[in-house]
């Protein structure tokens, strides 16, 4: 296997040298041509370095960097690990996450601390608006502590109005009975002279029908006109004493 990636290796190197040469200038012209402001100092990459690498400790990381440049060493040179195009497309994909990582995640953060912050801000002014809330209706309870003393004074209203038309009822009551048994008297009073009425028309008949059949005898008729005759010279007598 490790034949096979060797041979692989030098085929890539033996199809590459074409590209190289022409490279290399343009490498030189660009780094030629760039300015020297703006490449960072030796001591500052070489301290960004060490502090990228583990360990809490100048020792510990030298020990690291030592270890990881030994076994790298040793397995190159053992063919235990050869370089070839799959250990530069991990290369290029560990540095676009490591760029990504560095200049990313400060922005990120910065994403982040804003939503946070944002997020915040709503609980708070949420908070507030209950608080408030709260104060509101706390003020409205206290604004509403006389509502016993006028609940008392309507309920003993409610029982003096009860009171009186329990009262008014009653003398409703009376006056309809008083009405009821007046007219009741006022009934039998109106029977009482109806019968007495035509109990007169009923005698005044008998006396007037008794009468008349009295005048249709003769010796009635001869009695009668000497009463008559004896009142009348009692009375011619009377006048002339």
């Amino acid at each position: 296997m490790a034949s096979r990636l060797a041979t692989r290796a030098v085929g890539a190197a033996r199809l590459r040298p074409s590209i190289a040469p022409r490279m290399v200038p343009a490498i030189a012209s660009l780094t030629s041509t760039r300015p020297a402001s703006n490449l960072p100092e030796p001591k500052a990459k070489a301290q960004s370095i060490i502090d990228a690498l583990p360990g809490n400790s100048l020792v510990s990381k030298t020990a690291i960097l030592s270890s990881a440049a030994g076994l790298s060493i040793y397995a190159i040179s053992n063919e235990y690990y050869v370089v070839n195009e799959e250990t530069v497309v991990a290369f290029c994909l560990l540095s676009v996450w490591g760029a990504l990582i560095k200049y990313g995640g400060p922005m990120y953060k910065q994403w982040a601390e804003a939503q946070n912050e944002k997020i915040k801000g709503i609980l708070n002014a949420a908070r507030a608006d209950h608080t408030q809330a709260v104060k509101n209706r706390i003020e409205n309870v206290q604004q509403m502590g006389g509502v016993v003393d006028i609940t008392k004074a309507l309920f003993e209203v409610s029982k003096e109005t009860a009171k009186l038309e329990a009262q008014a009822y009653e003398l409703e009551q009376k006056t309809a009975l008083a009405a009821e048994a007046k007219a009741v008297l006022d009934s039998w009073v109106r029977y009482e002279s109806q019968v007495k009425q035509r109990q007169q028309k009923e005698l005044a008949e008998t006396i007037i029908a008794k009468v008349k059949k009295e005048l249709e005898n003769p010796k009635a008729l001869q009695q009668i006109l000497q009463q008559s005759v004896a009142d009348v010279e009692r009375i011619v007598s009377s006048k002339a004493q």
